[in-house]
């Protein structure tokens, strides 16, 4: 520690230079204004390369001075920039297709550099790295060293600093890891520590994840802020002060590690009402010239001080912040700022007959350390941010749902990129970037995975032409993944046999399963334990032979397809950990397609829950009776209602009636019932020899549009569980949240929407229990549901609309295809598993990473080892883990960081209440984790991996008292009645 001495005002932020020797060097010390008041600052010093060092205050001197006894009102110029919505991503960084949207993001960071150079006291904040990331690629030596002054003078400060913004409801919190540290990496890299956000900011996001929160708190962060929350919340906070506050964002890690202060913003990320001066405003300019009749000083500035003051009567300090930027503004940043200038002069000038109000030019950072400084205490909060409504009859529920096939294929995306792709890598080093089937390449995948992640994007409140071009982004960086991945396993297996993917299996489609009489089937599996996992694949013949890698027969069945196909190959697969094991596949029989499945009525089972509609399979491990999915629909409002005009879209669910709409029901049961409700709605039923999960697989489509009405198809599970309004939803696919229906913790729920606004995100698994039983069912991909009836459990599966929800998507949500012209048709599955609740986290968190992390199917032509051609699979077998993990861990990462380095997170994935088995603390022993690789040292880094752990340090906040919460709630209590 080393005690400097240097001026309040001195404009420094964190990249002091000095000597090995802790010494200030000359250069720096002569810019300190030796007639400036001397105070104290404390600093950490980091030895770096080069024998310099930074220094890492928690103070910044880059922030302009504030007053005390005043109101100070920080402006924080910003731009808001979607990577992707109404324009693609390419679209908006060139500034093309501005027929649809005035939109061109190189031109906003040109015109702010220029900007700022121009007053040094300017500042402005940079969010979405991904386009930040193009900008400097095209920028000359020179600017970019004209860039790296304006950040490490903090006059440019980057904020979240994500490669974009994700969204909240519809990720996966490994996806949402995995982008923010890509972006954080090249701002690390790039700029040094001063490039590192200290604040995360989702102004735009839909509602807001505590799971979210608790990663922004592990990486690192000192507060987040951001822009919409439920207009009943918004009330209540605003007239209680608590628009800011202390979330405690897991119930499992011990505070404050995952505590992070958090701000919601006074005009979601807008300005003030007439204060708006960017080019694609119509608000007037500061006109300032006294001898011009149209002079207006004095009006704006009585106008900035009254809504400055009303401001500040619902937040806590004398300190307030306004956001004077929005949606890709500053394309013409001139307009923006010789208007600040002039509304800061003017305002200011005003102290001089006593006003009591400053204003500066400030940051999210900047504002921030302010608050810590006020040494207040602050409201808990301890749930989340869902749902989001913006009036009483707009509820953001829809978007859980919108687009089930690109969130689908973006889970698919994160499985191939995230474990096979980049574990692989790491497995089997540099052969695999470059080997016999070209160069590997998973930047491409990385980069397409990260935009995907966006709040227009997987949540698929975008326009058609930019999902298209999401899910062509996902699909060439699969065919570069491929490479990498077939370079990997040739060299981890010793076959150069060229391998095949048959990436529609999803639709039972692959050609060589269909065509050929003899292949092998590669099952490397991600996860770091042992998986079963079923194979289903099409083909042509009624009989073949399935042999594993010790040549053992494997027991299989063919069924009538429901693809392209004729018949469907079905076998289950066992897969070590880390690692691959072959199967091979001969012909036996060619013919006429199989029998259908034989029917048999189903047998009365002993069980405490009371038939409903049953359709029960009978197997060791799943004895129940409960409803067969009940396949309804609620039909889509057209906006003609009494209560409100406002329709169904891909943000909004708003139903027409709280009834949906029964398509049909069946009742049988056999190892494999098939349903059909509707000629363009079936489902298949499905339990596995020793599974503990039912599968139900489900396809709807085209979704009929022919009565004019939009629908949004939703299965639902009824039950005798006697949930007494209770259930539970995932947060991002980790911890889970309960939820009660028509209730929200923190304030008095006035309920205008029965359905809509009992939705809420599920990520990876929903459940509904009592004492004796739990239902949990796993989903492969977000979606939205909720239990509006006690014992029921009811998803949202597709949705199809034909009104736009005025939400600015300017389009209804009414997707069709080259193949599916007259409506898009998708099939999913959910898997179901009935436990005691004491135990059921032991089954359902395996369960749902398997979902998630699934096995990767590739595939050779040819006989799998003959005696004569042991060259084409030399090695049918492989398993990268020496030792076992415990069951409670997961290996959540594992990548190529550089070239000597391995970037391994490992995660206890159970919360610390669920599991009597699973939930204590464990001991994992690196030496012995990887059969392949040496490990030569650790050094533990945040979980975004841009700071060293031992040195990650955060402001401190101090949450109220229970007392403090009692006389709140007393308070209000009082108010309502």
């Amino acid at each position: 520690w080393f005690r400097l001495s240097m001026p309040a005002e001195f404009c420094l932020r964190c990249c002091l230079t000095v000597s090995t020797e802790g010494t200030i060097l000359p250069e720096v010390l002569s810019r300190v204004p030796a007639a400036h008041k001397q105070m104290s600052y404390d600093f950490r010093f980091i030895f770096q390369h080069g024998g310099q060092v930074a220094a890492a205050g928690r103070r910044s001197p880059s922030c302009h001075a504030t007053k005390p006894n005043m109101l100070n009102v920080h402006l924080v110029p910003h731009t808001h920039d979607d990577v992707g919505w109404l324009k693609t991503v390419d679209q908006y960084f060139y500034g093309d297709r501005n027929d649809i949207q005035h939109a061109g993001v190189q031109y906003i960071l040109d015109s702010v550099v220029d900007q700022l150079l121009k007053n040094p006291d300017r500042r402005f904040i940079y969010v979405e790295t991904a386009f930040f990331y193009r900008w400097w690629k095209q920028q000359s030596s020179s600017m970019q060293q004209t860039v790296k002054k304006l950040v490490n003078e903090g006059r440019l400060e980057f904020v979240n600093g994500g490669w974009c913004m994700s969204d909240e409801a519809t990720t996966h919190y490994s996806a949402v890891i995995d982008q923010m540290t890509m972006g954080l990496r090249f701002l690390n890299e790039t700029f040094g520590p001063c490039g590192r956000p200290r604040v995360a900011w989702h102004i735009d996001p839909f509602g807001h994840a505590r799971e979210h929160a608790s990663m922004f708190a592990q990486m690192g962060y000192d507060g987040f802020f951001f822009g919409r929350l439920d207009y009943q919340d918004r009330a209540r906070r605003r007239r209680d002060k608590e628009q800011e506050l202390l979330w405690r964002a897991s119930d499992s890690l011990t505070p404050p590690m995952a505590d992070l202060f958090t701000g919601i913003l006074p005009n979601g990320y807008n300005p003030p009402e007439g204060f708006c001066w960017d080019q694609s405003c119509d608000d007037p300019p500061i006109r300032d010239d006294p001898d011009l009749e149209d002079y207006n000083v004095d009006d704006v500035v009585r106008r900035f001080l009254a809504i400055a003051n009303s401001q500040a009567i619902v937040y806590k300090t004398d300190h307030i912040i306004m956001t004077m930027g929005s949606d890709f503004q500053y394309e013409n940043a001139n307009l923006w700022y010789k208007n600040l200038d002039k509304l800061i002069h003017y305002v200011n000038a005003l102290q001089a007959n006593g006003s009591k109000v400053n204003v500066l030019y400030s940051t999210p950072s900047c504002y921030l350390q302010e608050l810590h400084r006020a040494n207040l205490t602050w409201a808990l909060k301890m749930d989340d941010f869902f749902p989001y409504a913006d009036d009483a009859h707009d509820f953001w529920t829809g978007y859980f749902t919108s687009r089930p096939a690109l969130k689908r294929y973006e889970r698919i995306s994160n499985s191939n990129l995230q474990v096979t792709c980049n574990q692989l890598e790491v497995l089997s080093g540099p052969a695999s970037r470059k080997g016999p089937f070209g160069e590997g390449d998973s930047q491409t995948m990385k980069k397409a995975m990260a935009v995907a992640q966006h709040h227009d994007a997987v949540s698929g409140t975008e326009k058609q032409h930019v999902a298209n071009d999401y899910a062509r982004r996902l699909a060439h960086g699969w065919q570069r993944c491929q490479v990498l991945v077939s370079n990997s396993l040739a060299a981890l297996s010793g076959s150069s046999a060229e391998r095949m993917y048959c990436d529609n299996l999803n639709i039972s489609v692959c050609p060589l399963t269909e065509s050929s009489k003899k292949f092998s089937v590669n099952v490397y599996n991600p996860l770091a334990r042992p998986v079963t996992w079923p194979v289903r694949l099409p083909v042509n013949g009624t009989a073949y032979l399935v042999s594993d890698a010790n040549g053992k027969s494997v027991d299989c069945q063919v069924s009538v397809n429901r693809g392209f196909a004729v018949n469907e190959l079905v076998f289950q697969v066992q897969a070590p950990p880390l690692g691959f094991t072959t199967y091979s596949v001969s012909l036996l029989q060619d013919g006429p397609p199989p029998a259908s499945t034989q029917h048999r009525t189903p047998t009365a089972i002993q069980n405490k829950m009371t038939v409903c509609v049953t359709c029960c399979l009978l197997q060791d491990f799943f004895k129940c009776v409960f409803v067969c999915v009940a396949c309804t629909r609620y039909n889509a409002s057209d906006g003609n209602n009494l209560q409100s005009d406002q329709p169904s879209g891909a943000y909004i669910f708003r139903p027409n009636s709280s009834t949906p709409f029964l398509i049909s029901k069946t009742t049988s049961g056999v190892q494999e019932v098939r349903q059909w409700f509707a000629p363009w709605v079936s489902q298949v039923v499905r339990l596995y020899t020793d599974s503990k999960a039912l599968e139900l697989e489900w396809t709807v489509g085209p979704v009929p549009i022919d009565d004019d009405l939009g629908k949004e198809v939703i299965t639902r599970l009824d039950t005798s569980i006697k949930t007494s309004q209770y259930f539970y939803t995932d947060s991002n696919g980790r911890e889970m949240l309960q939820r009660k229906t028509d209730f929200r913790p923190t304030w008095n729920l006035r309920q205008s929407e029965p359905i809509a606004g009992n939705y809420y995100p599920i990520n990876s698994r929903a459940f509904i229990k009592d004492d004796v039983d739990q239902l949990t069912v796993v989903t492969d991909r977000s979606q939205g549901g909720g239990s509006i009836h006690n014992g029921s459990l009811e998803i949202m599966l597709h949705r199809r609309l034909l009104y736009d929800d005025v939400r600015g998507v300017g389009e209804p949500l009414n997707e069709t295809s080259n193949i599916f012209p007259k409506g898009l048709v998708v099939r999913g599955r959910l898997l179901l598993s009935l436990d005691r609740p004491p135990s059921a986290a032991d089954a359902h968190r395996p369960l749902a990473q398997e979902v998630v992390l699934q096995p990767l199917l590739t595939f050779t032509d040819g006989d799998l080892h003959p005696n004569t051609q042991l060259e084409v699979i030399a090695a049918p077998y492989y398993c990268g883990r020496s030792a076992a993990l415990p069951p409670a861990v997961h290996l959540l990462t594992l990548t190529q960081w550089d070239k000597d380095s391995v970037l391994l997170r490992l995660e206890h994935q159970f919360q610390s209440w669920e599991s009597k088995l699973n939930s204590q603390p464990v001991t994992v022993n690196l030496q012995k984790l990887f059969s392949t690789l040496e490990v030569l040292g650790v050094s533990e880094l945040n979980l975004s991996a841009n700071q060293w752990k031992d040195e990650m340090t955060r402001f401190h906040w101090t949450p109220m008292t229970g007392t403090g919460h009692l006389n709140l709630f007393i308070r209000f209590y009082y108010i309502s009645s």
